[in-house]
């Protein structure tokens, strides 16, 4: 877990009005702690991309403002911009460039002597120093990626971030990049991300921000988040159906599976008591024989469609099934 520090990213009443009269994000406040992974979900359309394009400099804002490790996005552009690192989703490379090479511009870009020794480590951290020598175009896919996240470190940023970067990376070199993200945030790297693979947020992140038609949801820890919005749900199998639920189960919220096979309970794993003991023995009194027990944790998916749809989407989807 990052410490508790104050934000390096500040965004307060942002608002980004386009000339068509769509809003894209609406009176938006967000803030990144520094040396924290910070997700960034959203469904498409949510705002995601706009809000990376404004911290960023990208994207002029309606109103609201921006501050990058104290320096406001607008008035001292060169300042805020030089502290961030931007990855997009998009592969946008120099094809014929060579990786060192096209690694090495772009820390001249930003106004930094040259510092081999810092290319080098970079490419190194990345897998790619065997390909130094290489022209972009004769790389993978997944390599290309990692090109464009060393571009994006060759100038020491402070803040980082992640559009979509595992994006049509195999698994291989999505651990090896996981990896590399670890390392950028115990150096006190701010890396935030955001990610159509909610499992790998909720293995990294530290904290979740949940976006939605241009709105902060929430920001919240991520294992506050899950404790407090997710629950567990105890499934007993019975050796016989059952056609409903006897007296002694019923007040308990107990669901009876549609088959009679099985009893649905959910309950607080953090609470004091849980129930279960007195649901148990409730069990054996109404002369039901359990020939399984089986539970289930709410992942952040569940939790982050449960935000941005609701449990009445929850129902219409299950309906159309």
């Amino acid at each position: 877990m990052a410490p508790q520090t104050s934000p390096i990213v500040q965004v307060q009443g942002l608002t980004k009005t386009y000339s068509g009269g769509f809003t894209a994000l609406d009176n938006l406040d967000f803030d990144a702690r520094e040396g924290e992974i910070l997700a960034l979900l959203g469904p498409n359309g949510a705002g995601k991309t706009t809000l990376i394009s404004t911290i960023c400099g990208i994207t002029r804002p309606t109103s609201g403002s921006v501050t990058v490790g104290g320096y406001d996005i607008r008035r001292d552009f060169r300042r805020a911009r030089s502290m961030i690192g931007l990855v997009p989703q998009e592969l946008v490379v120099e094809p014929f460039t060579k990786v060192k090479d096209t690694v090495a511009f772009s820390r001249g870009m930003f106004g930094k002597a040259p510092d081999p020794a810092h290319v080098e480590k970079v490419l190194k951290q990345l897998s790619l120093w065997d390909k130094r020598d290489n022209q972009v175009r004769e790389l993978s896919g997944g390599m290309k990626r990692r090109v464009l996240i060393a571009k994006a470190l060759a100038h020491e940023p402070r803040v980082l971030f992640l559009d979509e970067p595992t994006a049509g990376v195999d698994v291989e070199l999505r651990k090896g990049m996981w990896d590399v993200v670890r390392e950028l945030r115990e150096q006190g790297v701010t890396v935030i991300l955001t990610t159509h693979y909610i499992e790998e947020a909720e293995e990294m992140a530290d904290r979740i921000s949940v976006i939605s038609a241009g709105r902060i949801l929430l920001t919240e820890d991520k294992a506050a988040l899950m404790r407090r919005m997710g629950h567990k749900e105890l499934r007993i199998e019975l050796s016989e159906p059952i056609a409903a639920l006897p007296p002694a189960l019923e007040g308990r919220g107990i669901e009876l599976s549609e088959d009679g096979h099985s009893l649905i309970y959910s309950y607080d794993s953090s609470a004091e008591r849980t129930g279960i003991t007195r649901l148990l023995s409730a069990l054996a009194e109404a002369g039901l024989v359990m020939s399984d027990l089986s539970t289930h944790q709410s992942s952040l998916e569940e939790i982050f469609v449960s935000l941005v749809h609701g449990p009445d989407d929850d129902n219409e989807r299950e309906a159309a099934q």
